[in-house]
């Protein structure tokens, strides 16, 4: 995937936690449905059978990375990004590699398995960085209204 140079650099600003927050509910909604589907899928080629295995719970966390780093460095912006007119970038602009992903994304589980004091800290970083966003470098910001 190319990575794609973002404009209006100059009006935009670092997200703050109340925003982000917002998206991550909405977020949070896309992936109950993603769960949601895998769930009849895995009941349905298991004859009816409700299979809770490591490797189905594997499969969740592989598909919710995929939604997660698919939409990061396509658009910089998931779905709920997008209502909340976010998006995730280089300090440059520049739209993330699959490695900032993969980084983004387990830093982020980290976060929330520390009470969410990843995010938490978005109220103590003078640049309004999560632990995501310092762990791969990134950034996520706020778009101005069109």
């Amino acid at each position: 995937m190319q990575r794609r140079q973002f404009s209006d650099l100059d009006r935009t600003w670092p997200a703050g936690l109340g925003v982000r927050l917002g998206a991550m509910i909405y977020d949070g909604l896309v992936v109950i449905a993603i769960w949601v589907a895998l769930g009849f899928f895995a009941v349905a080629i298991n004859q009816g059978e409700a299979n809770e295995t490591p490797l189905f719970h594997s499969v969740l966390l592989v598909a919710t990375f995929a939604f997660f780093a698919f939409s990061w460095m396509r658009g910089g912006m998931t779905l709920g990004m997008q209502a909340w007119r976010l998006r995730v970038q280089t300090p440059e602009g520049i739209s993330i590699t699959l490695t900032q992903a993969l980084l983004r994304f387990f830093a982020g589980l980290a976060s929330w398995a520390a009470l969410g004091l990843g995010y938490w800290w978005i109220l103590f970083d003078a640049e309004k960085r999560s632990w995501s966003d310092i762990v791969s470098g990134t950034r996520v910001v706020v778009l101005p209204k069109k």
